[in-house]
């Protein structure tokens, strides 16, 4: 109960002008905070009487520790290619996850109660990553809740001050600065985003926080660049064993589209539906808008589809588009010149997303249906470019530096 309490408060934060947020963090503060002291009473060991032993120190020279987002799986993903590709590498994740019924796999998953109010797991938690040799913060997030402020950067320079290699990566609307977002492009969720101001202020001051820090800094989508021009890109990893799917994509009468948007704002698919509700009327398509299905049915829901809608407003990819890619599947959205030219340069590869942009999306999956055999060979590249790109080999590569060295 307390935990879902908390998850709920969490996920309204992001809606709130930083002052607000200020002014809560005083009240839930554990032991001084009089709601975070009444949510102790009512949650007892749920909170902080029992606090569960994190995951064993690795036994190699390099250890890294990455947490506390895990998004989509990616830092658990991340800990297992270092460990793959970069010898004397030993890695641990953890996530401080919230109530909302999606899970990752993790090696050390924390209520976010747990993380935000438990002053003892808080202080152990810092004893042990002082035992590893990296750190890497994801979304410049505070690895121990509330201990030293809720400060990433904080913690930052502490760990690193006592001989830690420290990195931060980049996910998403931590650094993409909206008000550079909209005015580069039409199709940005931030014409219209009711969080405009918070996210501007929130970016700002991580961007600022990255540039007083020095520390090395890593994104896990091309587009970020263009707010981090220093950073380096470190590829999101998919399993394509795991999404790998036996029947071949466009083989039906009808189409068969699916969209499954993490974010219906941020995915555009106001902006599509009415595109896809006429054809499918017409008769050129049947489409499934998909939501809230959990991720271990996801290679099932994309094995059913010819055509996988990703996402028309941010201008890029991840790790939903890689899942589709590998499957096969025909994968179609709005990626900028810029990030498809980064990926040519970093990797050698074209990127097999099919353009297209809320004006062209019709005329995009009539083509399609039109000419099968030209997007049967878009569909057949995916499942090549994300083993080349997304396995994991190029992620570690982009961390090599960081954790061995030049």
């Amino acid at each position: 109960m307390v935990n879902k309490l908390v998850s709920s408060l969490v996920a309204k934060r992001s809606r709130l002008p930083r002052r607000v947020n200020a002014m809560i963090d005083r009240l839930v503060a554990p032991g001084t905070g009089p709601l975070g002291r009444a949510v102790q009473r009512l949650g007892g060991v749920a909170v902080g009487g029992t606090v569960v032993p994190p995951p064993r120190v690795p036994e190699g020279s390099v250890r890294l520790y990455v947490a506390p987002t895990n998004y989509a799986g990616q830092g658990y993903l991340w800990c297992r290619a270092v460990e793959r590709e970069l010898d004397g590498v030993g890695a641990v994740n953890m996530v401080a996850e919230a109530d909302h019924g999606f899970r990752f796999p993790a090696d050390d998953t924390v209520p976010i109660a747990t993380y935000l109010m438990s002053r003892r797991w808080q202080q152990e938690r810092e004893g042990y990553v002082r035992r590893f040799t990296h750190v890497m913060f994801e979304a410049e997030r505070p690895l121990f809740g509330r201990l030293h402020g809720g400060d990433a950067f904080t913690e930052a320079r502490m760990l690193r001050e006592t001989g830690l290699g420290v990195a931060m990566m980049c996910h998403g609307t931590d650094v993409r600065l909206p008000s550079r977002h909209r005015a580069a492009s039409p199709w940005s969720p931030f014409h219209d985003d009711p969080r405009f101001d918070v996210l501007e202020e929130t970016a700002r001051r991580n961007l600022a926080g990255l540039a007083a820090l020095g520390a090395p800094v890593f994104v896990s989508t091309p587009d970020l660049l263009e707010d981090v021009p220093a950073a380096t890109w470190c590829p999101v990893v998919v399993d394509g064993d795991r999404w790998h799917a036996e029947a071949d994509a466009l083989e039906r009468t009808r189409l068969r589209v699916v969209h499954v948007p993490s974010s219906s704002a941020v995915k555009g698919t106001n902006l599509i539906n009415p595109v896809l509700e006429r054809l499918a009327a017409e008769g050129v398509l049947d489409y499934e808008h998909v939501q809230g299905v959990p991720a271990s049915q996801m290679p099932a829901v994309y094995a059913r589809a010819d055509v996988v809608l990703d996402q028309f407003r941010v201008g890029s990819y991840g790790v939903a588009a890689c899942e589709a890619m590998a499957s096969g599947r025909v994968v179609v959205g709005h990626v900028t010149s810029s990030v498809r030219d980064h990926v040519r340069d970093a990797t050698g590869r074209d990127l097999p997303v099919v353009e297209a942009t809320p004006d062209t999306l019709r005329d995009v999956l009539l083509e399609i249906a039109e000419d099968r055999e030209t997007y049967r060979t878009k569909a057949a590249a995916g499942p090549g470019f994300v083993a080349s790109v997304h396995d994991g080999t190029l992620s570690a590569a982009a961390l090599r530096a960081f954790l061995l060295g030049p």
